[in-house]
């Protein structure tokens, strides 16, 4: 018997001592208290303990249930352990480069806007050229289209991260690869959602060669499609972007499976080759050569293509074996294996994601809706533009946090299997992750205050910062409370909608989503009839974040303590 099992028998019979011989009972009716083999403890009849007492209608002694049950795995631990949660430093070493991630693309955007901008009219005196307002408001259409397309999908990076963090837990892989060598796990979700990426890029990139211009002059209005050039401008820069889709989409996976593997920076150091290409592009197409729009789109292009060749080299040699491919081909050419990941389980992620994205944009989009119906204009839409932009600039600081909660939790909700006489415990596994999603509230309410006081504070005392005209900071000044709690509610929806993502409950967001986005269109649709200030959009909003949270958080209270288990997956 080893020191171990023999302290926790001497805790046994003191338990016993003292009058805690109850605790044998604690094995089942009519079982036997397992013990090592020459300590004579006997059958003990159900409702009896030792000594012919009945048992008492007190729960037995912690402590001493904790010996026996050390006693019935032969003196070891009888469970496997789950995985030690991240320290607070290793969430904030992962935290500062994904947010760098996040507000990457806003900033990318930003410096395209400002080249074309402030270079129009310096090239305004070739032949043909538009001004500087012409090509600024055919870029606005063209981003809505190219980035709305690939918004639409993220479920693809959703899955990736999801499914890779899952099969990173699960540490087991039987395949080897073409040279031999044993497959890492979680390289079949790298390959499928690579080639499915690029599958469904191309598809993209066919549908906006082909439809584009419609499409666009139906977004904007005959008005707007009426002006001298607008149109074919925003479809050329359309139609030059759409180029990257198939490289895009595919870097965006590569990008969530690195996520999924804890690694940030490795995404990071490939934007930053992007971000240097695009800058350099624009510097050169636009300033220089004052190529407008056109040199812009390109730019954009080069830079994409750039950022995801950077992100392919480090991700084949931190996510696959020696010898592994990304499987880009069909397997008809390739002759491999079939990957037990397959394209269908990424697209059970797309309802529900495509629900969760759509929810929010069409939020958006109601918003303003109602906001440019109101009374007081023009100064009354600008006023919820400028709101819109600093909530779009603070969202990305909660969603990291929701990034965080994909990465890190799914390693919980999948349990080893058996072995050596030791099993996980699904309520102690279950536990820890509930531990750690308080953690990430915590952190989310306090990253949530800390920008909403700083926007709200914008608006409220520096609203120069943002325009110059007096009757704009006016009305503005009147959302920065409520743009204050907006923000705020946003931080326990991302971080709650991160873990229940995390744990699959994507059913269960798509209701909540489909509910509330069908509830808020008529409510303002009711503010537009009735003339009020902008405030009440935006206090519909903030109630919207309300509703949410409370659907989200609330899930997350019903399921804690483990009485919603965690499954382990196969």
């Amino acid at each position: 018997m080893t020191l171990r099992a023999r302290a926790s028998a001497a805790a046994v019979f003191a338990a016993l001592l003292a009058g805690e011989g109850r605790a044998f009972a604690a094995g089942g009716r009519g079982g036997r208290a397992a013990s090592p083999r020459g300590l004579g403890v006997r059958r003990i009849p159900d409702g009896q303990v030792a000594g012919g007492q009945r048992r008492s209608g007190r729960r037995p002694s912690t402590n001493a249930a904790r010996a026996v049950t050390e006693l019935r795995a032969g003196g070891a631990a009888a469970t496997i352990p789950p995985p030690p949660p991240p320290t607070n430093l290793a969430l904030l070493r992962f935290y500062f480069p994904c947010l760098a991630l996040w507000i990457s693309g806003p900033l990318l955007s930003l410096v395209d806007t400002s080249f074309v901008g402030l270079s129009a009219n310096a090239g305004a005196a070739a032949a043909g050229a538009m001004d500087s307002a012409t090509q600024l408001a055919a870029l606005g259409p063209a981003t809505t289209f190219v980035d709305g397309s690939l918004y639409l999908f993220a479920f693809l990076n959703v899955a990736t991260t999801n499914l890779f963090a899952s099969a990173l837990a699960r540490g087991v892989s039987e395949k080897k690869n073409r040279a031999g060598a044993d497959e890492r796990p979680g390289e079949g979700v790298v390959r499928t959602a690579a080639r499915t990426s690029l599958y469904c890029g191309i598809g993209v990139m066919a549908f906006l060669l082909v439809c584009a211009k419609p499409l666009i002059a139906l977004y904007i209005g005959p008005e707007a499609a009426a002006s001298p050039g607008l149109l074919d401008a925003a479809h050329e820069y359309v139609t030059i972007r759409a180029l990257s889709m198939p490289t895009s989409l595919l870097g965006g996976v590569l990008q969530a499976a690195l996520l999924g593997a804890k690694d940030s920076v490795t995404p990071l150091i490939a934007i930053l080759y992007s971000t240097i290409v695009n800058v350099s592009g624009d510097y050169l197409l636009v300033n220089r050569l004052h190529m407008g729009l056109k040199g812009a789109a390109i730019a954009t292009l080069v830079a994409q293509l750039a950022g995801t060749a950077a992100m392919i080299g480090p991700a084949r040699r931190e996510l696959l074996a020696k010898g592994s491919s990304l499987g880009l081909l069909p397997r008809w050419i390739t002759k491999a294996a079939p990957d037990a990941v397959n394209g269908r389980t990424f697209l059970k992620f797309a309802a529900p994601v495509l629900t969760l994205i759509l929810g929010k944009i069409s939020a958006f989009g109601f918003m303003t809706n109602a906001a440019a119906g109101l009374p007081g204009q023009p100064a009354t839409l600008a006023a919820h533009q400028i709101a819109l932009s600093l909530f779009f600039f603070a969202s990305p600081f909660m969603e990291v946090i929701s990034q965080t909660a994909q990465t890190y939790l799914p390693a919980y909700g999948v349990l080893p299997e058996a072995s050596r006489g030791k099993s996980a415990d699904e309520q102690e596994w279950k536990a820890t992750s509930d531990r750690l999603v308080v953690r990430l509230e915590k952190m989310g309410v306090m990253v949530g205050a800390l920008i909403a006081s700083a926007v709200g504070s914008i608006v409220a005392f520096f609203p120069g910062i943002v325009t110059k005209d007096a009757t704009v900071q006016a009305t503005a000044k009147s959302l920065a409370s409520i743009l204050a709690a907006g923000v705020c509610l946003t931080a326990p929806v991302a971080v709650s909608e991160g873990t229940l993502i995390a744990r699959k409950e994507l059913t269960y967001l798509a209701g909540v989503y489909f509910i509330s986005t069908a509830l808020l269109p008529p409510v303002l649709r009711r503010i537009r009839a009735g003339g009020g200030p902008v405030s009440q959009v935006w206090i519909c909003f903030a109630l919207f974040q309300l509703f949410r949270s409370a659907c989200f958080t609330g899930r997350l209270l019903m399921t804690r303590n483990g009485k919603k288990d965690a499954k382990s997956t196969s």
